[in-house]
């Protein structure tokens, strides 16, 4: 006889109670795949600017597979057809999503594994679970990938107006604090609707819609690239690059078996179902873990860039529309090469530049505006607000990263 899972409840601070919809959602959720996204942070190193920001990815995917039960219940209300098969695939695209994610989310995006994104490393986890769940996960693979028949099902899980949008804005400005950035959506929702197979939002929502687009500018600048949280990101990538170049040169280095796997293969390989396994025991413990031994460690670079990061003492960091001048950064470059004896190369880890950008809104993934008149226009020509033109044009700023006299 099989045992029937009970159907659990979670409680979420942002929405209240969060049931799971079916036995295959609960089983989900329930592996060890997801329940490693307890030990991923949504916000990367985002808790040493805003100290609440210490959720976590699977936080958000139980958000955002409540926010797509609500969007399934207003469509079904206004006559569209979704199939109780769709219902369970939209349901389980949104839950998985993000299963792919490494450590520290973005801020370690293409180091842990190269040439594959975090969105492709999901679906391999979903093929994976498809086999192990004997197929169940055929339509929800299709629409992950945005090529299910109807548009508007792909377009609830990625697209401009997504549930995942929906619920990392609302949660990451909860946890940050950052009320600016909170947003109505559930009025976005009971505003859904479907035309011609694609997803738009009835002309009533228009404000909130202007809210939702101004609130993700917002946090844009300044919360996911706030400068402190960008160098800090930065100097953890430069302490995982110093620690692969140790290794190969033959260097001995503690940490855990997923970490040092990834490590000494230098982020190229073949992602088979072996990799996948290691790729699933890894998550930020094993991070952490590794910089708080090598702040010890014998090699200076190494040492100092993991001592910065764990006590917060971070480099300057100058964010400009403009890239520093030439001479300016070679001064400071210089000056960090004499007081430690480094290499120009060593020195590099320590006084560094590089350019952000955002982009708020894209035209080409526009987003739709069901008049009261019946016609289709984009929210952009339908809306008042002149600083809304603005987000669809991409702005990028330069910063520059060194040292304070102290280091």
């Amino acid at each position: 006889m099989v045992k029937t899972n009970k159907l659990h409840v979670f409680n979420d601070p942002i929405y209240g109670f969060i049931g799971t919809p079916n036995e295959l959602i609960f089983s989900l959720i329930s592996h060890p795949y997801f329940q490693r996204l307890r030990r991923i942070s949504q916000m990367g190193l985002s808790y040493l600017v805003y100290p609440g920001a210490h959720h976590t990815r699977f936080h958000h995917a139980l958000g955002s597979m409540h926010l797509m039960t609500k969007a399934i219940q207003v469509l079904k209300v206004k006559n569209v057809e979704i199939t109780e098969a769709e219902e369970k695939g939209l349901l389980c695209a949104i839950l998985l999503h993000d299963i792919g994610h490494g450590p520290f989310s973005h801020a370690l995006e293409g180091f842990v594994a190269k040439e594959i994104s975090h969105e492709q490393i999901s679906l391999r986890f979903m093929m994976e679970l498809n086999s192990e769940f004997n197929g169940q996960l055929d339509i929800a693979i299709s629409i992950f990938k945005g090529d299910y028949p109807k548009p508007f099902l792909n377009q609830l899980v990625s697209s401009q107006l997504d549930m995942d949008r929906l619920d990392y804005l609302k949660r990451d400005s909860f946890y940050s604090g950052v009320t600016e950035g909170n947003i109505n959506s559930e009025r976005l929702i009971s505003m859904l609707n479907v035309v011609d197979g694609n997803l738009v939002l009835e002309e009533k929502a228009i404000y909130a819609v202007e809210k939702f687009l101004m609130a993700r500018r917002f946090m844009y600048w300044q919360v996911y690239l706030h400068k402190t949280g960008l160098v800090a990101e930065q100097l953890l990538v430069r302490i995982m690059q110093r620690a692969r170049w140790l290794l190969s040169q033959g260097r001995s280095l503690a940490g855990s078996e997923p970490l040092l796997f990834f490590l000494k293969n230098n982020g190229t390989l073949n992602f088979n179902k072996e990799v996948l396994e290691t790729f699933a025991k890894l998550d930020d413990i094993d991070i952490l873990g590794a910089l708080k031994g090598w702040q010890s460690n014998e090699d200076f670079v190494l040492s100092k860039l993991c001592g910065m990061l764990l006590e917060r003492r971070l480099l300057h960091v100058k964010v400009k529309k403009q890239p520093m001048a030439k001479e300016k950064l070679t001064e400071k470059l210089d000056w960090i090469i004499k007081k430690h004896d480094l290499s120009v190369e060593e020195a590099s880890n320590f006084v560094f530049e590089g350019e952000i950008s955002n982009k708020a809104y894209s035209r080409d993934e526009a987003i739709q505006i069901l008049k009261k008149n019946g016609k289709i226009s984009d929210v952009l020509k339908e809306s008042d607000q002149l600083s809304l033109k603005a987000l669809a044009k991409t702005v990028t700023k330069y910063y520059s990263c060194y040292p304070k006299k102290a280091v």
